[in-house]
Formats: structure tokens, C-alpha cells, sequence
């Protein structure tokens, strides 16, 4: 839980095409990432589901300025020929990024549901704080998502079509999935307006990660 802002991805992937994706997110795309400039970390995790290849990307900025900063959109207009390869064939593509506007709880878990809202609520860092007091959640973080700096039209996006957008983002990470479901369920109870309006609370567990102060290691 690094940095004052964040970018957000989900995508999923035909079987035929997993290999290729998973290469090149661990061994080419994140480390393009992180060594971006106003890049911390990106963290990858997969849902919890046999019926389709689903997967979430976390990328943790210093500030939602780096999302339409010079050193990122340049990243964006130069894709790589392995990039040029994969995007085109992501589907359900969602992708958002702007500030973390509340934060709560010490580490991250293993367990995670990260939910696209449309409503954010009254008092962010009051729900996180309820949230992760829950026996077995590590952390809580809720974000405002900034569609001028995410939509910027760039060549990367140009790839992929019918990318769709979200207005916030609420990231429950937990020890276990009891717990987990736990704490989505306390959530409806605190914040009706807002689960009501939420994505699907899918479970997603971590697969990936990647520091940007490790990035150039090996």
C-alpha cells in the first residue's frame, strides 16, 4: 500500500493464449511498468473461477498525475512488439486510475476482492476502517477513479476496443476466504448504496508482484 495514487486492470484471457499472457505480464509488461517513472509496485492476482481466465493487475503510483504524466503516456504511444501481440486479444477489458482516497489496515493479503463502484461512499476511510477491523482482513483501500487522466486517447489503447470504465474501486484483502466473504457481507450492511452498485465480488487470489525497487534485479 504505496503511494497517494493507483491504476487498476481486469481482462481475461482464452486458454490458448494463457501461456503467451502470463510470459509476458511476469517477464516483460510489469517491469516496463515499474520502471516507469511515478511507478511503485504492480501486483497481479487471478480469479478463483474453472469457467474463464480472469485476472487483475494493481499498479501502485506516487501520484494519479503519473497516469497521464510524459514518462507514462510515452510508455503507451511505444508499445512493444510482444505488447502489440497480446492487447488486442484481451476481452472485457476494464481499466481506471486516479487517487486512493482511503486506506486502512497493516500489509496485504493473499485473498483479495477488488470491486469496481459507481458510488463512492459518504466517508471512505470510516467504511475502510470498519472493514478492516474484521477478524482475518489485512487491508482496505478505496479509490476515486479520474477519467480525464484515464482516458487520455493514446496508441496502447487504440489496441482494444469496447474498454469499459468505473468511477471507484474497493480492494478487500484477507487472510482466507471465510474471512473475506465476511468482510463483503459487513460492507453490504455499512454501505448498501455503494454494494448495490458494485461489480460482481469475485475472489481473486495473488499470483504476481513486482517492486519497482527490485526491478531491474537479475
Amino acid at each position: 500500500m504505496r503511494g497517494a495514487g493507483f491504476l487498476a486492470i481486469w481482462s481475461d484471457v482464452e486458454a490458448h493464449d494463457l501461456t503467451d499472457y502470463r510470459h509476458w505480464l511476469t517477464r516483460e509488461h510489469t517491469t516496463e511498468r515499474v520502471t516507469t517513472r511515478g511507478f511503485l509496485a504492480s501486483r497481479v492476482f487471478r480469479a478463483a473461477r474453472d469457467d474463464i481466465n480472469r485476472f487483475f493487475i494493481l499498479y501502485e503510483l506516487d501520484a494519479p498525475e503519473v497516469l497521464d504524466g510524459e514518462a507514462y503516456l510515452a510508455r503507451l504511444n511505444a508499445p512493444t512488439p510482444w505488447s502489440q501481440r497480446i492487447m488486442p486479444k484481451l476481452g472485457n477489458f476494464m481499466r481506471g486510475g486516479g487517487v486512493m482516497v482511503a486506506r486502512a489496515g497493516r500489509g496485504e493479503g493473499a485473498t483479495i476482492m477488488a470491486l469496481r463502484i459507481e458510488t463512492l461512499p459518504g466517508d471512505p476511510q470510516k467504511l475502510a476502517g470498519a472493514l478492516a477491523a474484521g477478524d482475518g482482513v489485512a487491508a482496505v483501500q478505496i479509490g476515486a477513479t479520474d477519467e480525464a487522466r484515464t482516458s487520455v486517447p493514446t496508441a496502447e489503447k487504440g489496441m482494444r476496443s469496447n474498454e469499459g470504465f468505473f468511477a471507484g474501486l474497493l480492494i478487500i484483502e484477507a487472510l482466507d476466504v471465510a474471512s473475506l466473504q465476511a468482510a463483503f457481507r459487513k460492507a453490504a450492511e455499512i454501505a448498501p448504496d455503494v454494494l448495490s452498485r458494485a461489480s460482481d465480488p469475485e475472489i481473486y487470489h495473488a499470483m504476481f508482484s513486482l517492486d519497482a525497487r527490485i526491478a531491474d534485479f537479475g
